[in-house]
C-alpha cells in the first residue's frame, strides 16, 4: 500500500491511454479542497462543473457531492471520457448519487426490483448496468420499493453495509416521505389519519382496524383540492407497508384513480394516480440531511383543472 502512495506535489498517476487521471488520498480532506489542491489553478466553478458532469469518481463510484469526506487510502479519478458516465433512460432519471447511495425518480410502469418472472426490465437492472460501466464489480442494493404503477422518488444502496444500515434503521433515518394522489370522489375531511393492521396475501393486502397479526400501518392525509368529482391528496407515511396508501384510501371510500385492485372503477389518466414526490432522510454514512422533491405530475394538475361537461 505504501509503495502506491505519493507525496504532495507529485504529478498524478497516469498510464498511457488511461481513461482516468488518478490521485491517491494520503490525508483527510473534503473533495472540493482536495481537487483544487491537486489540480493547480482549477477554480471552484470548474470543480463544481466536473462534479455536475459526473466525471469525478471516488473508489470507482461517481461522486457529485463537493464536500464528500475523503480518507487516506481512497482513490480519486477524473474521467477523460466525457460521455462515459452519462445516464439516459426514458423510464428513470438519477437525482443524486455518491459512493453509498443512488436516488432516482422512476416513471409508472417500471418495476423497482427484479422478480422471478421479470429480471431485466426493472429499475434495479437498469441501475446495475449503469454502475457496472464504472466498475464491473459494482451493483445496487434494494432498500425500499415503489409499486410498478406508482411513479416517484426512491433510493438504492451502493453496497451491502449501507443497505443494512438503511433497512435496519429506516424509521430513524427517513424523517419525511410523502406522496400525492388523486382519489375518486370528494373527500369529506380536510385532513386525518388512517391507522390499521395490514396483512400481505401476495396478490392483495387486507386491512383490519384491530391487531389481527398484521403490521401496524399509519397514513396521514391532507386534502389539497376537490374538483370534477375527484380529490387531490397529499399523503405522509408514518410506516411504509406494501400497498399501504392504496388500501387506506379504499378504506376511506375513496380509492386511488386507476386502482382496480382496490375498488376504483374509473381510470381517466390511464395510470395509477399515485406519485412519491418527496423523500427526506439523514445520509446513512455522513449523517447529512438529504431532501429530494419533484413537482406533482402535470397530468394530475390537468385533471384537477378540467371542468365537468
Amino acid at each position: 500500500m505504501e509503495r502506491n502512495r505519493r507525496t504532495v506535489g507529485q504529478r498524478p498517476q497516469t498510464r498511457p491511454n488511461s481513461k482516468y487521471t488518478e490521485f491517491n488520498v494520503t490525508e483527510p480532506a473534503e473533495l472540493m479542497a482536495f481537487l483544487m489542491k491537486k489540480m493547480d489553478g482549477i477554480s471552484r466553478t470548474r470543480v463544481k462543473a466536473l462534479l455536475t458532469n459526473r466525471v469525478v469518481l471516488v473508489n470507482n463510484n461517481i461522486q457529485t457531492q463537493y464536500n464528500f469526506a475523503l480518507v487516506p487510502g481512497m482513490k480519486v479519478q477524473i474521467s477523460r471520457s466525457k460521455n462515459m458516465h452519462e445516464f439516459k433512460h426514458r423510464m428513470m432519471k438519477i437525482l443524486y448519487e455518491d459512493a453509498y447511495i443512488i436516488v432516482v425518480e422512476k416513471k409508472e410502469g417500471l418495476l423497482s426490483v427484479a422478480t422471478d418472472r421479470q429480471k431485466e426490465r426493472t429499475a434495479q437492472h437498469v441501475l446495475n448496468e449503469y454502475v457496472k460501466r464504472q466498475n464491473r464489480g459494482n451493483r445496487v442494493f434494494v432498500v425500499h420499493r415503489l409499486d410498478r404503477e406508482t411513479s416517484g422518488i426512491m433510493m438504492y444502496a451502493r453496497d451491502e453495509k449501507t443497505q443494512h444500515t438503511l433497512r435496519d434503521n429506516w424509521q430513524e433515518i427517513v424523517y419525511d416521505r410523502r406522496y400525492v394522489a388523486i382519489v375518486d370522489g370528494e373527500m369529506e375531511k380536510d385532513q386525518g389519519t388512517v391507522r390499521s393492521w395490514l396483512t400481505d396475501h401476495t396478490f392483495y393486502v387486507s386491512s383490519s382496524p384491530v391487531d389481527d397479526g398484521g403490521r401496524l400501518s399509519i397514513t396521514h392525509y391532507r386534502t389539497i383540492k376537490r374538483a370534477n368529482g375527484y380529490s387531490l391528496m397529499e399523503l405522509q407515511l408514518e410506516t411504509g407497508r406494501k400497498n399501504q396508501i392504496r388500501v387506506h384510501m379504499q378504506e376511506l371510500g375513496h380509492p386511488v384513480l386507476g386502482d382496480e385492485r382496490y375498488g376504483c372503477e374509473v381510470n381517466p389518466l390511464d395510470r395509477l394516480a399515485l406519485h412519491a414526490f418527496k423523500l427526506c432522510f439523514y445520509h446513512p454514512v455522513t449523517g447529512e440531511k438529504m431532501e429530494f422533491e419533484t413537482p406533482y405530475p402535470s397530468a394530475f394538475k390537468s385533471l384537477m383543472l378540467k371542468k365537468q361537461q
